[in-house]
């Protein structure tokens, strides 16, 4: 299984990217997808996820802002960043998980937004 997260780079404060995660889950409708970031020192952490079904979640420090989507048809999950901010740098992962055995990750895509 193949996770490839792309869409990373350098973005001043208040701008945009588009991160998009491709899988070669064959069954990627029945996942919960979900992208999580992490910065040194810290823990990884959970940005948003997008379940099989049901309504998305986000963190709190990015409500409002970012916007996790799933188009089945292509196994790809995307995270629509607006209005970013410094604290918003960090490396950026994709997910998809059916359950503890069928979790996968994706290798990470940097996101550094300047000041």
């Amino acid at each position: 299984v193949q996770l490839q997260a792309s869409g990373g780079g350098l973005v001043q404060a208040g701008g945009s990217l588009r991160l998009s995660c491709a899988t070669s889950l064959s069954t990627f409708e029945r996942y919960d997808v979900a992208w999580y970031r992490q910065v040194p020192t810290k823990e990884r952490e959970l940005v948003a996820r997008a379940p099989s079904r049901g309504r998305a979640i986000y963190a709190d420090p990015v409500k409002g802002r970012f916007t996790i989507s799933r188009d089945n048809a292509k196994n790809t999950v995307y995270l629509q960043m607006n209005s970013l901010k410094p604290e918003d740098t960090a490396v950026y992962f994709c997910n998809a998980k059916y359950n503890s055995r069928l979790d996968f990750w994706g290798q990470g895509t940097q996101v550094t937004v300047s000041s």
